[in-house]
């Protein structure tokens, strides 16, 4: 009974808590602003990215050999491959809406990452590995990100790497765990064979760049999210 009661004493502390952090962020006009921005350039930039992945997909050339692709066998990993970046992406949502002065910065440098890469993906257009899993590219949750053939650079690898950058300047948990996240998503779309080794590798030193540039070029939003 004495936990029970611990427990609901600390659910209203954190509703308080977060109560007063919507309450902060409402009434800040700035925010408001600055919140609609990123919501205006998430949503231009995935309809930009979902016609950069048709082009990609439709232009793509012959495949490569690959070191380790050549070499290791292919793995059915549809799940993981399709499912787990959504469950992913469902975290990171609910974990800003704890504290609403992160969103306007991860809104932002989420939209950056994917403009910069449905630039990438159309700039060498080489066709998919021979063999790789079995991964269903019409189903319409998916192939609004993906269609196969927008490969360099990984956004599997780099999308969660890019969240270890942002939540992990100041919290080494997240740092880690985060980056844990990316290097688990790199090596399933290496055993899955949809991505090329370029492709995971490349993504890591990417997405620094992108975080450094959404500082520079969000230095609001920034300083807003780590204060």
């Amino acid at each position: 009974m004495l936990e029970k009661t611990k427990i609901i004493t600390s659910m209203k502390v954190s509703f308080e808590v977060v109560k007063k952090r919507y309450q902060a962020v409402l009434t800040d006009r700035v925010y408001l602003l600055s919140l609609s921005i990123g919501v205006v350039l998430l949503s231009a930039v995935f309809l930009i990215n979902f016609y950069a992945v048709s082009h990609a997909t439709k232009s793509a050339s012959n495949p490569v050999s690959d070191i380790i692709l050549s070499n290791v066998p292919v793995f059915n990993l549809n799940f993981l491959v399709v499912y787990c970046p959504f469950i992913f992406w469902a975290f990171i949502g609910l974990f800003c809406l704890t504290d609403p002065k992160r969103i306007p910065f991860v809104l932002k440098s989420v939209a950056l990452f994917v403009l910069i890469r449905s630039v990438f993906i159309n700039l060498t257009q080489l066709g998919p590995f021979p063999d790789q899993a079995d991964i269903d590219y019409t189903l319409r949750s998916v192939r609004f990100f993906t269609a196969g053939g927008d490969l360099f650079f990984s956004g599997h690898t780099g999308a969660p790497f890019l969240m270890a950058l942002i939540f992990g300047r100041n919290n080494l948990f997240w740092r880690i765990s985060f980056t844990a996240v990316a290097i688990f998503f790199g090596v399933v779309v290496l055993l899955a064979h949809v991505h090329y080794t370029i492709d995971v590798l490349a993504a890591f030193f990417i997405t620094y760049t992108i975080y450094v540039l959404a500082t520079k070029f969000f230095p609001g939003d920034a300083e807003r999210f780590w204060r």
